[in-house]
């Protein structure tokens, strides 16, 4: 944190963006007075280099918003009207534990109450310590945080061994990357620079995406396969690779485990059989096989929009197969790359004490909310939602709705903004921003730990989650000391301390100066030579592991519930393929309310290819209804060649009330779950557009 400068009341603090990017961006926060007046990228900070995205970069919006939550409010009118009245904070509390002691006293017990969190923010701190370690030791029931990440971590490490990959930075040097189920220049857009850069050395770039996105437009080749088939295109890359002698034997001799079997299987999928179920051109199979057996160094930055349908987890393995087919892995600027997350020693058991937890409580799934607020026995009777917005982003949302809509369901939010949940609340208690409170980052995209300093004092009313979490241990009764640590106390207890990756790291010192790199060579290839953190110590293309769970040893090509090729029956009614990827301007549902923001998104879309919207008379501008049996919603169409045939696109969160009919594209997306993980499958899904006076 940089002190004065000398004008009075101006200063410079340092800060982490706390948003589910990749990116995790060092920030600079200019404060006169005490006030932020603005929010820039340091230009020290390697992967940032001092560009913000337009989302954060106007940062102070959402700071300063007129639309805060500042002080506690209890819910007077009907749930779901969002109509509310301040009382004290002192009151919040005391309503709060009284509830809670009554149920946790009830027959049914503690297991009644639910927390339900998830990536509105990412720091270390706020995302998960205090707020674990009250209801573990409360006796809640557990929460399976699956809703966006869990399939594909899954798939990777069974072939990798851990959450780790390439450095993002070294893909400068890269000479082919491929981006594969990943918007970047909305969703990652310190990767796209560098892949920009390579672009601009020479480097090929290829985009896999169902539809034509922004980053797909500015790749030299764009393949557009239908959703959920990527194991398919992945297993019709690997039969080239191996039919054309382009595997890199001597590598995979070494350092792989499973080879004959996996060629076996691999043997079966031509690449016209690949071509056939993804519906792409069997050339295109053939030059990216070609390129990835021929081209080094080669990069591959796959990320999870690919894992969300029924065989997310074996896509994926299927994915993390090819860098050691062809060696890729050898080259600092070679291999792939989901997440860094594993490179990050953080110590979850220190903060989030599961020793604490009382019983055995139940585990809840985030991603199928829905029917657990409307079936569970015994019944959920309390939910407290913080860092999440369930009612806009939780999948089927009309059960969602209803089970928020429970009378007889205490429900708490600690949140910024009055969202789509707060106004089920009978308590909306205000929330801090990133510039209000302490907390220290690791990222999912590179490999810097990094601090965030509160660089002014909390609005109105509102607390860290950290502090709320606290204050309700203590009205609670709990008297064990870890209730009592302060947010530098979780700080210090952030990561393992005799970790060489951090060894010697001092906590101020880090606050001082706002980041560090993790001790790891400069030159980072995790596994130029081996060195795979999986039980057999090679890349484990066939998984013993997996195999005495249940699972094919091999990945499988596991396709959608929902296609023409699975569900030719469904697909009879509903013909379309439905996915729903963020809104540039949104992330997930957050910056959804703001109104710039808003206004730059025009408003709920659907894109759809002039082959599906010519036989259902859709023209660019017409208000479409978008329906399955789940539910439906409304959205304005853009005709155009964006969206392949056969797949409408519809860029999101939108919040439901902000929308014209008051529902968003979780109207008619599924509960099922993935293959590995348990995670949602929001791109499982089949619909029907047509215009709404078809209907009637």
């Amino acid at each position: 944190m940089a002190p004065d400068d000398g004008t009075g009341g101006r200063r410079v603090v340092r800060g982490a963006c706390p948003h589910d990017c990749p990116d995790t961006c060092a920030m600079l926060v200019t404060v006169e007075d005490g006030r932020a007046v603005s929010v820039r990228g340091a230009a020290d900070h390697p992967p940032t280099q001092g560009v913000l995205c337009t989302k954060v970069g106007r940062y102070l919006d959402r700071t300063y918003s007129p639309d805060r939550v500042l002080h506690p409010m209890r819910r007077v009118g009907p749930k779901g009207r969002g109509e509310f009245e301040r009382i004290s904070w002192d009151e919040a509390i005391a309503t709060i534990v009284r509830r809670f002691r009554e149920l946790a006293d009830s027959a049914e017990g503690p297991e009644t109450i639910l927390p339900y969190s998830y990536a509105g923010n990412m720091g270390i701190l706020q995302y998960g310590s205090m707020d674990r370690r009250f209801f573990h030791r409360l006796g809640a029931s557990l929460l399976d945080r699956t809703i966006c990440a869990s399939a594909g971590k899954a798939g990777w490490t069974s072939v990798v061994g851990a959450a780790v990959g390439m450095d993002v930075e070294a893909c400068v040097d890269s000479r082919l990357i491929v981006i594969w189920g990943s918007n970047a220049i909305a969703s990652n857009l310190h990767f796209w620079t560098r892949a920009q850069e390579a672009k601009r050395r020479g480097a090929r770039l290829v985009a896999i995406d169902p539809y034509r996105s922004a980053t797909a437009e500015k790749c030299h080749e764009h393949i557009a396969p239908m959703p959920g088939t990527d194991a398919a295109l992945a297993y019709g890359l690997m039969h080239v690779l191996m039919r054309d002698g382009l595997v890199d034997r001597d590598y995979v001799q070494r350092y792989t485990l499973g080879y004959d079997a996996l060629a076996a299987r691999a043997a079966e999928w031509t690449p016209e059989r690949a071509a056939a179920i993804c519906r792409v051109p069997v050339a295109q199979i053939e030059r990216l096989a070609h390129d990835l057996g021929t081209i080094r160094p080669s990069a591959i930055r796959v990320n999870y929009g690919m894992q969300r349908h029924a065989g997310g987890g074996n896509a994926m393995r299927a994915v993390a197969c090819l860098p050691a087919l062809t060696g890729a892995w050898r080259d600092r600027a070679g291999g792939a790359l989901l997440t860094t997350s594993g490179a990050y020693p953080v110590d979850a058991a220190a903060l989030e004490r599961p020793d604490l937890i009382r019983g055995q409580p139940r585990t809840i799934n985030m991603s199928t909310i829905g029917d657990a607020l409307n079936a569970s026995e015994p019944p959920v009777r309390a939910i407290f939602v913080y860092n999440s917005n369930p009612v806009a982003v939780a999948p089927e949302s009309a059960k969602v709705v209803r089970g928020f809509a429970r009378d007889d369901l205490f429900v708490v939010v600690h949140d910024l903004f009055r969202t789509d949940t707060a106004d089920y609340a009978d308590l909306l208690l205000p929330a801090t921003s990133q510039l209000e409170h302490l907390d220290v980052h690791s990222s999912y995209g590179h490999l810097h730990v990094q601090a965030n300093n509160p660089s002014i004092a909390p609005l109105g009313e509102a607390l860290p989650n950290t502090e709320l979490f606290r204050r309700l241990a203590a009205t609670m009764g709990y008297d064990e000391p870890c209730f009592r640590e302060s947010d530098d106390d979780l700080a210090r207890r952030a990561f393992r301390a005799d970790d060489p990756r951090i060894v010697g790291w001092d906590w101020d010192a880090l606050k001082r100066d706002g980041f560090r790199r993790l001790a790891l060579p400069d030159a980072y290839a995790p596994f130029a030579q081996g060195g795979f953190p999986t039980p057999s110590g090679r890349c484990e293309f066939s998984s013993a592991s997996l195999a005495a769970a249940g699972h094919d040893p091999l990945p499988e090509v596991v396709l959608p519930r929902e296609s023409p090729v699975s569900n030719p029956s469904l697909a009879a009614r509903y013909p379309l393929a439905f996915i729903s990827p963020p809104a540039r301007n949104f992330l997930n549902s957050s910056f959804a309310n703001l109104p710039a923001f808003v206004a730059e998104e025009r408003g709920p879309r659907l894109l759809i290819h002039p082959e599906d919207a010519a036989p259902r008379a859709i023209v660019s501008g017409a208000i479409v209804r978008i329906h399955n049996d789940r539910g439906e919603f409304q959205a304005t169409a853009e005709v155009t060649d964006r969206a392949r045939p056969g797949v409408v696109v519809a860029p999101s969160v939108w919040w439901r009330k902000l929308s014209p009919d008051g529902r968003n594209a979780n109207a008619v997306t599924g509960q099922g779950l993935t293959d590995m993980g348990r995670a949602a499958t929001f791109y499982d899904c089949l619909v029907e557009v047509s215009r709404p006076e078809a209907r009637a």
